[in-house]
């Protein structure tokens, strides 16, 4: 996979690459608490798989964390520093959010992989196009597959534009929402073995929380394991509870 080196990231000494202190989230029209108030410490160099069943609140955490809902409560740093309001841009372009069925534009996939680059976000780089074509390779897509249009992609295929979507733009964590539920086995692996190719490029300095239904796969995907039930996040304690909690 090809290197690439965006602004970096601020830094603290020995702080956790993303922290969620005490972050929660309320239904607006019912009170009732959807995520209750959260902790977790995501240190660079780590592969986290949540689970439970679902409505749980797995992907109320995971959008939380990405800072794309308004928090009730707590809040998140980044390197150790409080993500402010002033911040948020900034800390979305290393910290990315991918959800199950993400959207594509009208036109090519190059389009789609092009669009990023037009943010002010993103002003400070440019589209790679033999880049993008490395990661599709790694998937088993022809070089002439960024000419292709998004309206012929299967389903599997237009998650892989999603994510290489996001790969190319260098975030140092991925914030997985069920990213293979609805593809099938062919699809979900390739988008496996692209992350674990993402990810062991630069393992000390990137980190994934990958939410998953499949025990089979979470064992694969993740080293920590985490578990959520009732908007409440546990740490389960062993192997067994873990495996338990995937298969809900």
């Amino acid at each position: 996979m090809l290197k690439h080196n965006p602004l970096p990231p601020p830094h603290a000494d020995d702080a956790p690459l993303v922290e969620a202190r005490q972050i929660a989230r309320r239904d607006a029209q019912r009170g009732q608490w959807l995520l209750h108030p959260t902790n977790l410490a995501l240190q660079a160099g780590e592969r986290a798989v949540l689970t439970g069943p679902s409505g749980s609140g797995k992907s109320v955490f995971l959008r939380a964390l990405a800072l794309l809902d308004p928090l009730d409560g707590g809040d998140v740093r980044w390197h150790g520093k409080p993500v402010t309001r002033g911040r948020i841009v900034r800390y979305r372009r290393h910290i990315a959010y991918l959800r199950q069925r993400p959207a594509l534009l009208d036109g090519s996939v190059e389009d789609n992989l092009r669009y990023p680059y037009t943010l002010a976000a993103y002003r400070d780089v440019r589209f790679d196009a033999a880049r993008a074509s490395a990661l599709f390779a790694a998937t088993g897509r022809s070089s002439d597959f960024l000419a292709r249009d998004t309206s012929e992609l299967s389903g599997g295929e237009a998650q892989i534009v999603a994510l290489v979507r996001v790969l190319q733009l260098d975030p140092e964590a991925l914030l997985l929402d069920e990213p293979t539920a609805s593809l099938d086995p062919e699809s979900a692996r390739a988008v496996e073995a692209l992350v674990a190719g993402w990810f062991d490029e630069a393992r000390t300095v990137r980190a994934t929380v990958w939410v998953s239904h499949d025990p089979a796969q979470a064992q694969r995907v993740g080293e920590r394991h985490l578990t959520m039930r009732a908007g409440v996040l546990e740490e389960p304690a062993t192997r067994a509870a873990f495996t338990q909690g995937a298969a809900q």
